[in-house]
């Protein structure tokens, strides 16, 4: 096997590990759970956006160092757990439907590049 990236390796990997057989999507996850740049990335928009936001704007949460914590934690039941997860669920899906594709911004180019 000839390299340039680590593509094929991760490929066959998921292939394997899913029976011989796997969508495109799958594959593309098993790829981007190996980019680094991608982790970098979202670290970046959680320390200086929505880290920033939830703790320092709305006091929801708070941060030692490079961890945060969603304050009250502690006193929250399993069923009040579950209803701030099902109440986030509902906003991401009102989101969604109102924007389709949030991340579009994000695509620069519609084809392959060498």
């Amino acid at each position: 096997m000839r390299m340039s990236h680590i593509y094929q390796p991760v490929m066959l990997m998921e292939l394997l590990c899913r029976k011989g057989s796997a969508s495109s999507s799958q594959i593309a996850k098993a790829l981007l759970s190996r980019d680094v740049s991608q982790v970098e990335y979202y670290e970046h928009v959680t320390r200086t956006m929505v880290g920033k936001v939830l703790t320092e704007n709305r006091g929801i949460t708070s941060k030692d160092k490079n961890q945060y914590s969603l304050t009250g934690f502690e006193q929250l039941n399993e069923q009040e757990k579950s209803q701030l997860i099902e109440l986030c669920e509902s906003k991401i899906d009102e989101f969604l439907e109102k924007r389709k594709d949030p991340w579009s911004h994000r695509k620069k180019s519609s084809g392959y590049i060498k």
